[in-house]
């Protein structure tokens, strides 16, 4: 923000706003509009861009860094300064708002000219002698229409060509799982298939209730006509129609006519998904990727003003699964725009809560498709950041454990997981250097401040030890939390800190934080994950600390032998490696270790050759 010449000015005349409610507009030197947003208090507001960036997102910072002059239009209320920042921003489209793609159109069903016609959704129609079903104005409910449709009746999906008695290769996996028929074996009869087409036809324009009807009322005509066989191809239709319908069902709302709305976050990118049902079914769904708006309350509440400014239907009610700024004036808007009242929800149990984590669920997946990712490890991260009440999700965590025996030899581990994931190449190892006896809260504290002097050293290269985590775990309880957060504010470090505490047997039970424990077993991703943590750093550090012990073990029988001190000790074990290695090394071989004379050598094979 410093880049900003003009920042001094610009606070200036954001100190002489009136603490009245009203709309501000940020325009570049071009004069060129990149910012639009409400306020209660214009100049609390307003100033807050021009002050310390601190707690500013990249986004704001960069649109400070832009802007020239601004302007401001006072109004009435707050319910008129949102009523009047939606329209302006729908009329000028500002560079550093919220803008949403509104991509909705018409689709179709289009079924290809027979023979073995495929049927699929598409965005408009051809003259290309295809039959058209619609126009839908919901894709998403069109491609899951045609997708059933093609499982219940085994249609073929693929680009394969198809001819009675001429087989196009092997079956592909999706005949062998029920849901093809396998034309390009050369054995299905064009009539057969053209009636399997017909029969998907009616159940995309009929629906599926009336559609198990009318092949109910077939398979019972078929068998009081004796022709079993056709009677049992119906049966099958009627229970792959069934299945369908039961897997439909999983995605059902308790109240008729709502929106579901989720929001994920990875990095610099937000994902927001909306569910709309109508009648209780899922009618459509709808995910938008844009960058943040400041923290996830601030970037909800602009996500719902874009997303109901170009949506003209208002459901009775807008679940969300987090706060909302200014709730009431936004409710009211809502309300004054559907001619009814609109009701905000934040459900805290039951099937609502279900029907959230659904929609959170998909938003992470497809965040972690468009990021390459993965979708249950991004979900789980955002689960995790909104458990331990972080902005974010954590992206990159460490934890550390410290391993000794009575207080003899002790070590510390630091692991490192990204996205969710190990990064083995980012562990480290410590030696406790300044801790006589056992001590693990003094130990933590000596492994913190040199991990965080290392960061002081190599912050401007961005990785290893140069790079703050999003979060920090200590194997251990309060005492640990303790001991590692006067360190933290010692060094002025601002990465938050918890421990992680284990049961009685030795499994991890929960979080320690400042405010008490948060419990952790209901949550099973979180669990899962943070137990694969904590197993790790302890495998990690007492893998070490057995290592170091061994070798120590090592020296200690070598600094018996007359003649071999600890130097030379050392060295032998740098040189072989081993005892054995060194039992087995040839004198001349010893008398090229750093240190080692004819004398010591004769010393140390002699008692190699007493204690065989």
């Amino acid at each position: 923000m410093q880049d900003n010449p003009k920042l001094k000015e610009l606070r200036q005349q954001a100190m002489r706003l009136p603490l009245t409610p009203g709309v501000y507009i940020m325009k570049n030197a071009h004069g060129d509009i990149i910012y639009i947003g409400k306020a209660k208090a214009l100049k609390n507001r307003v100033s807050q861009y021009f002050g310390a960036d601190t707690n500013h997102s990249e986004k704001v910072r960069q649109m400070v860094r832009h802007v020239d002059r601004f302007e401001y239009i006072l109004v009435d209320s707050e319910f008129e300064a949102l009523v009047l920042e939606c329209s302006l921003i729908k009329q000028h489209q500002p560079k550093y708002n919220i803008l949403l793609k509104d991509d909705k159109g018409y689709c179709y069903v289009r079924i290809s000219p027979p023979p073995y016609s495929r049927i699929h959704e598409c965005k408009k129609q051809e003259k290309d002698g295809a039959k058209y079903l619609g126009p839908y104005l919901s894709a998403f409910v069109v491609k899951q229409s045609v997708d059933e449709a093609c499982k219940a009746f085994a249609l073929a999906t693929c680009g394969r060509s198809f001819a009675y008695g001429k087989p196009n290769g092997r079956p592909c996996l999706n005949h062998y799982i029920g849901q093809c028929c396998a034309p390009c074996t050369g054995k299905v009869r064009e009539a057969d298939y053209a009636e399997r087409v017909a029969e998907a036809v009616e159940l995309l324009t009929a629906g599926a209730s009336e559609m198990v009807a009318s092949l109910t009322r077939r398979m019972e005509e078929a068998a009081e006509n004796l022709a079993f066989e056709k009677a049992a191809r119906l049966r099958d239709r009627i229970a792959a129609i069934r299945r369908m319908q039961a897997r439909q069902t999983v995605v059902q709302s308790p109240i008729p006519h709502q929106d579901v709305v989720a929001l994920v976050q990875s990095g610099d990118k937000v994902c927001a998904e909306v569910f709309r049902f109508v009648g209780g079914q899922l009618i459509d769904r709808e995910e938008f990727i844009f960058e943040p708006d400041g923290d996830m309350t601030a970037t909800r509440s602009e996500f719902l003003r874009r997303y109901y400014s170009m949506r003209d239907g208002v459901p009775p009610r807008v679940t969300i699964d987090g706060t909302v700024e200014d709730a009431e004036v936004f409710a009211a808007w809502l309300s004054e725009k559907a001619g009814r009242q609109v009701k905000l929800h934040r459900p805290q149990r039951g099937e609502q809560v279900r029907l959230l984590e659904l929609c959170r669920q998909n938003a992470a997946e497809h965040l972690a498709s468009r990021l390459g990712l993965g979708g249950r490890e991004s979900a789980t991260l955002d689960e995790l950041g909104r458990l331990l009440g972080l902005a974010t999700p954590p992206a990159y965590i460490e934890c550390y454990d410290i391993s000794n025996q009575n207080g003899t030899d002790t070590v510390a581990g630091m692991v490192v997981y990204e996205n969710g994931k190990p990064q083995k190449s980012a562990y480290r190892r410590f030696a406790i250097q300044s801790v006589v006896g056992q001590d693990d809260y003094a130990a933590m504290q000596e492994v913190l401040r040199r991990r965080f002097a290392e960061y002081a050293v190599h912050k401007d290269e961005n990785e290893g030890f140069g790079r703050l985590p999003d979060v920090i775990f200590l194997d251990g309880g309060e005492g640990h939390l303790h001991a590692g957060q006067q360190v933290l504010d010692e060094l002025g470090i601002t990465v938050p800190l918890f421990g992680l505490v284990k049961d009685n047997r030795h499994r991890t039970r929960a979080i320690t934080a400042h405010r008490g424990e948060i419990a952790i077993q209901s949550k099973r991703a979180v669990f899962t994950l943070l137990s694969d943590i904590q197993e790790e750093v302890h495998r990690f550090a007492i893998g070490y600390h057995r290592k170091k012990r061994k070798k120590s073990s090592i020296q200690t029988t070598l600094t018996a032998i007359p003649t071999i001190g600890a130097v030379r000790a050392k060295e032998l074990l740098k040189r072989f490696g081993s005892l054995k290695a060194i039992r087995e090394a040839t004198a001349q071989e010893l008398l090229t270790v750093k240190g080692m004379t004819q004398p010591a050598v004769d010393s140390l094979l002699a008692w190699f050759a007493e204690h065989p």
